[in-house]
């Protein structure tokens, strides 16, 4: 199995580009902690627990916020429910949470990588993020992973922000570089729908940044973190040899993961084909009901539909997608006017020419998901 994964609903405050699923309500942790044993041991005895779990991902909301206490039952309910010979077992972590203590805490409970979400180290930015730590705070966080012993980590950074200079982003990597991380996460800025930062563009407050100047700071992040060592092998996603994530490259390759809490999703694929599904994001019908009762939009996926979800993961990594395990895997085979295009794009420099594998060169990786829906768009 490639792992499993553990939504913590529970934040501070709220991140200003934020949608994923979580509350301030921090009285509720403990009967949500007593709900998702209960949903842990709902899985006992079944046909998911026949696979050894390889990955464990803790995120959120934020995780940290959770005691060591809480975090023990948690481990403990996991291990008398599945087999766990975990590689990793990752916790992402707010910088204003951490200690040496808790650091040290949590790695005795078992967690082994730390996934630290600095964001940046610029105020202005913190505060136009709507983050709940400081710069400084930033500092001794990761300090403190170093003080703890954790030898593995991330840290995630944020580009593409309104009135984000050059200068800035070249700050902001050259003070995460002190801390020689062997892996960092660095997200462009998406503006979502709903959240802060997403009614502001709607009332027209806020002043986009454009594909240029987000492609140059792209460019930009890239050159800087391959010459401290670090290579893209995702787009969104750095690593020194050898210190990639595990957990999400096996959701890009399609192996089975089961999601635990509010608004967290699994698949699973075996011989009698393959489903997603997700629990509802309403931590009260979470906490009132039947772990039963906590999915939905399950759907069987057909081959088809795994062929386009492997290429549009794949190509967006170094590896890209093979035109044999398309076709091996899930009987996909590329049709004419797909070929058209595809040799379109390697006469523009977007794609590496080759027949045996779809592979996306360092200026389509810039535009991925553009060219992997037009890609799908011509199926």
């Amino acid at each position: 199995m490639a792992g499993l994964y553990i939504h913590i609903p529970f934040c501070k405050q709220a991140c200003s580009y934020c949608d994923f699923y979580f509350l301030t309500r921090q009285q509720l942790r403990e009967p949500f902690v007593d709900a998702l044993i209960e949903e842990i041991h709902s899985y006992e005895n079944t046909a998911y627990t026949s696979e050894a779990v390889s990955t464990i991902y803790i995120g959120g909301g934020t995780p940290s916020l959770l005691s060591p206490e809480q975090l023990n039952r948690i481990f403990d309910a996991l291990d008398r429910v599945f087999k766990l010979t975990p590689e990793e077992v990752t916790m992402e972590l707010n910088p204003d949470d951490v200690t040496v203590d808790y650091l040290k805490s949590i790695r005795e409970a078992g967690i082994n990588r730390a996934s630290m979400g600095v964001q940046s180290f610029q105020e202005e930015l913190l505060t136009f993020m709507h983050r709940a730590h400081t710069r400084q705070e930033a500092f001794k966080a990761l300090e403190a992973l170093g003080k703890a012993g954790f030898e593995t980590f991330t840290a995630d950074l944020i580009y593409g922000n309104p009135g984000q200079t050059d200068q800035m982003l070249k700050e902001d990597v050259a003070n995460l570089l002190t801390f020689n991380p062997p892996h960092i996460s660095a997200y462009s800025l998406t503006i979502e729908p709903g959240t802060r930062l997403g009614k502001q563009a709607e009332l027209g407050r806020l002043q986009i940044p454009d594909d240029e100047d987000t492609g140059r700071q792209f460019d930009l992040l890239g050159d800087l973190l391959r010459t401290a060592g670090i290579e893209r092998y995702e787009v969104s996603n750095y690593s020194k040899p050898g210190k990639e994530a595990i957990h999400n490259s096996s959701y890009w390759n399609h192996e089975n993961y089961l999601g635990f809490g509010p608004s967290a999703h699994s698949f699973w694929k075996d011989d009698t084909g393959a489903r997603r599904w997700r629990n509802r994001p309403d931590l009260k019908f979470y906490l009132e009901n039947e772990t039963e009762q906590f999915r939905e939009d399950e759907e069987a996926l057909d081959k088809k539909t795994l062929a386009e979800e492997r290429l549009m993961l794949g190509l967006r990594t170094r590896w890209g997608v093979a035109t044999a395990e398309l076709e091996e895997k899930y009987g996909y085979r590329l049709n004419s006017i797909q070929t058209e295009w595809l040799q379109a794009k390697r006469n523009e420099g977007m794609i590496a020419d080759t027949e045996e594998k779809l592979l996306l060169k360092h200026e389509g990786l810039k535009i991925a998901d553009h060219l992997i829906v037009e890609l799908l768009r011509r199926g």
